[in-house]
């Protein structure tokens, strides 16, 4: 379940590239930084995956709320098997979410929705009282399995 850091590094000046950087070179006829922004992903990864969980979870937050502005962070299951994903998913869990479906479950930890439901009949995950799984158990699921 561990995540390799180049590929941390890459999805991040990817996203960076389409959400922010290639909008305000149309717009604004500005070159993109590249070198800064790799420079930057570098560091963003070296915090995501550090061991400063409080460090991780503060660059998640600003993270998301620079490549996914909105009211409501709500990313396509697939996002969950990125690396991004999955460091955001370990780190700080679904941010603004108590509780996920089986099947987005399933996604953030990288199994099927039945292994989610095995998982939680084994007490491996904690079922929500609302339905669904414990955004926190698939966090600690995560961090006791590296």
């Amino acid at each position: 379940m561990s995540v390799s850091r180049d590929a941390l590094v890459e999805q991040l000046v990817a996203v960076v590239r389409q959400r922010l950087l290639d909008p305000l070179e149309i717009l604004l006829g500005i070159d993109q930084p590249a070198d800064r922004v790799r420079t930057a992903a570098e560091d963003w990864a070296t915090q995501l995956l550090g061991e400063d969980q409080t460090a991780a979870v503060m660059c998640t937050a600003r993270l998301i709320a620079a490549l996914y502005p909105g009211d409501h962070f709500e990313p396509p299951v697939g996002w969950w098997g990125t690396p991004f994903g999955r460091v955001v998913a370990r780190r700080a869990g679904y941010p603004g979410v108590d509780h996920v479906s089986y099947s987005v479950a399933g996604a953030m930890l990288g199994v099927t929705r039945q292994g989610v439901h095995d998982l939680v009949n084994r007490g491996k995950l904690a079922r929500h009282a609302d339905g669904g799984v414990t955004t926190e158990s698939i966090s600690n699921r995560m961090r006791s399995l590296e």
